[in-house]
């Protein structure tokens, strides 16, 4: 046996185990097991808020996997609609002036809720998100017409998850879950 049939046998081989070891189908198992993509989420209908509903407070809470905003809502079980959606600058509700925001990226958060209980002392801080893995400025945007919007500066475009949490009472949670990762 010649050497070149020899060397094209032993390359043949080599390249029939790297498909078995190594198959081209393979991808990385996604981060944290987070399948939750970057499009906009939103619940309900695009009615208005439902009369006497009220933002009470936002707060902010890190994780493991993903950095957490909840904004409390009181006033009714219920949430009449919220959309959430990454936006090229988060625009104030009404005069639709843009809110500068840190981030790479920045999320519009806008819930069915006619104003809030006190207006946030900074609205350009209505948040401590000081020293987060994702998480870079939590801004009020304003109420107008019944919605209620805030803007999220993040780090960069990443996916995220929305849902509601109702109770204790007549207070209802908008949760927005933003992962560190892809």
């Amino acid at each position: 046996m010649s050497r070149t049939p020899l060397r094209l046998l032993v390359l043949a081989l080599a390249a029939a185990l790297a498909a078995v070891v190594l198959p081209a189908t393979a991808q990385a198992a996604p981060y944290c097991g987070i399948t939750w993509g970057s499009g906009a989420k939103q619940a309900g209908s695009s009615a208005p808020a439902i009369r006497g509903t009220e933002l009470t407070a936002v707060r902010a809470g890190q994780h493991a996997c993903y950095d957490r905003l909840v904004l409390d809502i009181t006033g009714s079980t219920r949430v009449a609609s919220y959309r959430v959606e990454y936006v090229p600058a988060v625009r104030a509700d009404g005069s639709g002036a843009v809110i500068p925001l840190r981030g790479g990226a920045f999320l519009q958060i806008t819930v069915g809720v006619n104003n809030y209980a006190r207006p946030p002392a900074n609205s350009g801080n209505v948040a401590d998100v000081s020293g987060f893995r994702t998480f870079r400025q939590v801004a009020g945007a304003g109420s107008f017409e019944g919605y209620t919007s805030e803007g999220l500066g993040v780090r960069a475009r990443l996916p995220f998850r929305v849902f509601t949490i109702s109770g204790p009472g007549s207070t209802v949670r908008v949760v927005l879950d933003v992962a560190h990762a892809w």
